[in-house]
């Protein structure tokens, strides 16, 4: 079922004068929301950026469909062309869905040992520490905690349970899930020799760049000396760990439940799937892909797409794979021996 219209509206007109694009059909057609080719109905707009959805285009009752130019013509109705679909539809979606804000102030449970701005929106039970800065239109959620020393940038979100700890950096319009945690200790011991631990303090920071969204229960260590480095408009799904030193570049989108060991340097624009676990000391270079569920055991000085994960069999059959697996070394010690023979008897002739 559609969702029902919003009391706001844009004509495809004005749409085309905010985002730009080339429309093709009637300017005056309002739309209040966005919706899928499925689902959506008369006073929304839809997209096409996948084409394995393209047969949707015949029956699709939305107001509008969002195109690229080379499917131009597979859609009579009104459309707009982006050489994007995908991303004008992201930018169409935040048009009709703001975020709410709440109200400045600071809840009566909330305690805040500094000065912020009369901008700032602190929720209960909330916890600033003392010389604490928190830029402009600074949201911090109910139970979040602020350390002393630490810095907030101008027009971050904090929701509810984030702990921003001691001495850490957010950036400007940083977005901040549920129980986040940045800056716990990293996991530095040093062993002796009777096998007990010594604790190495963690005295390094962490440090987010401009327009970094960290998803719910996603932790971030600390450094150990020099600071863990998230930079500018990177992208980091839900229950992600972190370890202390790493380096993550601009632009990089990392996909849940994938693990960063420490002293990792990852570049610019890669793409983390879900699952991933890349090994520490090592440095990943730009524009690298690292599909679901893959190792990542050294170091990768080239862009490209790497795998390492294996498609699912039946029980039994990976029972029998896995067996010959196991053998391979026997195997290819045996086919040495056999080459080796060959050519021996291939010198007598």
């Amino acid at each position: 079922m559609a969702a029902p219209a919003q009391a706001f509206s844009l004509s495809l007109g004005e749409i085309v004068e905010r985002l730009g694009g080339e429309l093709r059909g009637d300017a005056r057609i309002r739309v209040a929301q966005v919706g899928t080719l499925e689902q959506a109905g008369p006073q929304q707009i839809s997209f096409l950026a996948n084409p394995r959805y393209a047969a949707q285009l015949a029956s699709t009752r939305a107001g509008a469909v969002v195109l690229s130019p080379k499917a131009a013509d597979r859609y009579n109705g009104s459309r707009i062309l982006a050489d994007n679909p995908y991303s004008y539809f992201a930018r169409l979606a935040q048009l009709f869905n703001p975020r709410a804000l709440p109200a400045p102030g600071i809840h009566p449970t909330a305690v805040v040992d500094c000065d912020i701005p009369a901008s700032v929106s602190v929720g209960a039970l909330a916890w600033v520490g003392e010389g604490a800065r928190i830029g402009e239109d600074v949201v911090i959620g109910p139970g979040s905690m602020i350390g002393a020393g630490a810095a907030v940038g101008e027009g971050s979100y904090l929701h509810a349970s984030v702990t921003i700890s001691t001495g850490c950096v957010v950036g400007k319009r940083g977005i901040l899930h549920s129980g986040c945690v940045i800056g716990a200790d990293g996991f530095g011991f040093a062993r002796e020799r009777d096998g007990s631990w010594v604790k190495i303090p963690q005295i390094g920071r962490v440090v987010l760049g401009d327009d970094v969204e960290i998803g719910a229960n996603t932790t971030i260590d600390r450094g150990t000396l020099d600071d863990t480095v998230i930079e500018d408009d990177v992208k980091i799904d839900n229950l992600v760990q972190i370890a202390h030193n790493c380096r993550i570049g601009a632009h990089t989108v990392i996909a849940g439940c994938a693990g960063i060991a420490g002293s990792t340097q990852i570049g610019k624009r890669c793409l983390i799937g879900g699952a991933a676990m890349i090994n520490g000391h090592i440095t990943i270079a730009d524009d690298v892909t690292v599909s679901g569920t893959t190792f990542m055991p050294r170091s990768v000085g080239e862009p490209g797409v790497y795998t390492s994960a294996v498609h699912p069999l039946k029980h039994d059959e990976w029972l029998k794979n896995f067996s010959h697996l196991r053998h391979l070394d026997a195997q290819d010690e045996k086919i040495r021996a056999l080459e080796k023979r060959m050519a021996e008897l291939e010198n007598r002739t």
